[in-house]
């Protein structure tokens, strides 16, 4: 989750919702994607940390399947992203804060637990949650002038 705070900082650095994410092989011991959110730097509403980091690992692996695969994202992934890491098979997803605004994994639609989601990783949640938290409170703090 280190990583993925990094990747995160970054991402505020350039303007971005500071979220980061990072594709970590536990049976290699080697990190195969990190990333943060690039949104507004590519001016694509997709380009959230998770679907990079995942983008280019199934690329760097030649697979669309990251089975075995953890994901690190230091916040609660939203609805979209929640249905690419179950499309991507991912194994373990570790998440740093909550968020009740636009998660969609145990906040919101839930959609990794809907009957139809076709895979569901093992989730833990709360992994550096109050660094993430706080990162998030003051990168908006910031640009409302508080």
């Amino acid at each position: 989750m280190v990583l993925a705070l990094d990747q995160a900082r970054q991402a505020a650095q350039r303007g971005e919702t500071p979220v980061g994410a990072v594709i970590y092989d536990p049976v290699a011991d080697k990190v195969l994607a990190q990333d943060g959110n690039r949104v507004r730097e590519l001016h694509d509403p997709t380009a959230h940390a998770e679907g990079l980091v995942i983008r280019a690992a199934c690329q760097s692996l030649g697979n669309e399947r990251l089975q075995g695969l953890d994901l690190y994202v230091t916040l609660e992934p939203c609805p979209m992203c929640a249905g690419v890491i179950s499309a991507a098979r991912i194994s373990r997803l570790y998440y740093g804060a909550s968020d009740p605004k636009s998660g969609g994994i145990e906040q919101g639609p839930r959609v990794l637990s809907h009957p139809q989601s076709h895979h569901k990783p093992e989730i833990y949640g709360g992994i550096c949650e109050a660094e993430a938290a706080d990162l998030l409170r003051g990168f908006f703090a910031e640009r409302r002038g508080d």
